[in-house]
């Protein structure tokens, strides 16, 4: 049977039984409503697929329900029915949002070829936005309101919660959605890099610099350059970026040339930025310039209606790059995901998915199949013992283990700062942040 239910919304009994059992002996989930009203109330306590609606009905017709349903669940497909000589309701109808109609009388095979097209799965995408809780539907519907501006978008949310899938939401709502989308990240880049990939450079500007290089703000032109974790980036370069911002125009390294810029910019951070400005980390000029309209992701805990729908999409995209068949959850599977915490949101949902489908088999993921962080025995994730020649250096990058449990063992250490644990393993405090949140993200807890 397929995951997505259809929901049938028509007045006519006799009519609206008939498309409920055509629909159900084709394999298809089906619920019912009456009217516009009664749907509104289905929609909220239902996960749906779809939605086949009359155009004639009373007290609230097809079109009033389209529009609640398109102002409330943007992403939801909406197929109409009227009758053959009103097909100018119907182009109407798909003005305002509708995905297809039928015109009225229709074969059953019309129907079924109609709900294929409508709610045929494309191949699935990182940046699809997967919503069904409340509050991340009314954060997908602000989303596109706020897409449809020139407005600086800063997403904030703890790491793995989907920020910049919804950055590409925002892209693809917007006006410049048929340029580039150009993406950095603020916290993986040393600063002296990060300066030159962000403004670029000419030839000869530094030691290396071979050949003149556009930087992400070129690359960028007519259309959306996000700035991943941007309150990472040092107080130096955050002056240089609020220049850039303010003036809308970029000089790379070494260039005399003033080169004006036609880029939206977007930014995330897994950070507290008024804390940050407040500590004298973040530029509160900078702050303002960037949060114009401010979006929050809540953590998946959070929002645990949203768990299970992305659990099967992150599970069909893993099978459908490897070409296998999708196996399905039982009850007992789908409880225990909506009683865990999700500490590393949605990316601890990725990687539960993937260990998941090693472990069932083939067919059914049951909670045998379902392991969490917690679930792996401490001695497969980090050894015990730390090589001698490896307890008095510095972080290794071909001993991720050895890296991790050293980190962890100088956060464990009291009154130890931070500022004091990143001197100590030879590396940046920005660095030591970084991988803190790498971390964090994998579900490992961090002391103090």
């Amino acid at each position: 049977m397929s995951h997505a239910t259809v929901l049938i919304v028509e007045d006519d009994t006799t009519l609206r039984e008939a498309l409920c059992d055509t629909l159900e002996l084709s394999g298809y989930a089906v619920a019912s409503a009456v009217d516009g009203q009664s749907a509104l109330k289905v929609l909220e306590s239902n996960t749906v697929g779809l939605v086949i609606s009359d155009v004639q009905m009373r007290p609230m017709d097809g079109h009033e329900l389209l529009a609640r349903i398109k102002s409330r669940y943007p992403t939801l497909p909406v197929l109409m029915m009227t009758a053959f000589g009103n097909i100018e309701k119907a182009v109407s109808a798909m003005r305002q949002g509708a995905t297809d109609y039928l015109a009225k009388p229709f074969e059953p095979s019309s129907l079924i070829e109609k709900v294929k097209q409508c709610i045929q799965q494309p191949e699935p995408q990182d940046d699809q936005v997967i919503v069904d809780d409340l509050r991340t539907r009314e954060l997908v519907t602000l989303a596109g309101r706020v897409a449809k501006s020139q407005a600086t978008v800063c997403i904030g949310g703890e790491s793995g919660t989907g920020k910049e899938v919804f950055a590409r939401y925002i892209h693809r709502q917007s006006h410049c959605s048929d340029g580039p989308f150009v993406a950095i990240n603020c916290a993986a880049i040393p600063d002296n890099m990060l300066e030159a990939m962000l403004f670029g450079y000419e030839k000869g500007a530094y030691t290396g610099a071979y050949n003149s290089t556009p930087g992400k703000f070129e690359q960028a032109q007519e259309g959306t350059l996000l700035l991943d974790e941007v309150s990472e980036m040092s107080l130096p370069l955050q002056a240089k970026l609020l220049r850039v911002l303010q003036e809308k125009e970029v000089e790379r390294l070494g260039g005399r040339k003033v080169i004006p810029l036609n880029v939206r910019i977007l930014a995330t951070t897994n950070r507290n930025l008024r804390e940050e400005v407040a500590a004298g980390r973040f530029r509160e000029d900078l702050f303002y310039r960037l949060s114009v309209f401010p979006l929050h992701l809540p953590p998946l805990r959070d929002r645990p209606r949203d768990i299970l729908p992305l659990a099967r999409f992150l599970m069909r995209r893993i099978c459908s790059a490897q070409k296998i068949t999708e196996p399905v959850f039982s009850p007992m599977a789908e409880q225990k995901l909506l009683e865990h915490n999700w500490p590393g949101n949605v990316r601890e949902l990725d990687n539960v998915m993937q260990r998941a489908l090693i472990l069932c088999d083939g067919s059914e993921v049951t909670t045998d199949s379902l392991c969490f962080e917690m679930d792996i025995p401490a001695a497969a994730q980090i050894p015990k013992e730390i090589p001698e020649s490896s307890s008095k250096g510095c972080l290794s990058d071909d001993l991720r283990s050895v890296e991790e449990r050293m980190i962890l063992d100088a956060l464990s250490e009291d009154k130890t700062s931070r500022k004091e644990v990143a001197e100590r393993l030879g590396i940046s405090q920005r660095t030591l942040r970084y991988k803190i949140a790498r971390l964090r993200e994998a579900g490992v807890a961090i002391p103090g």
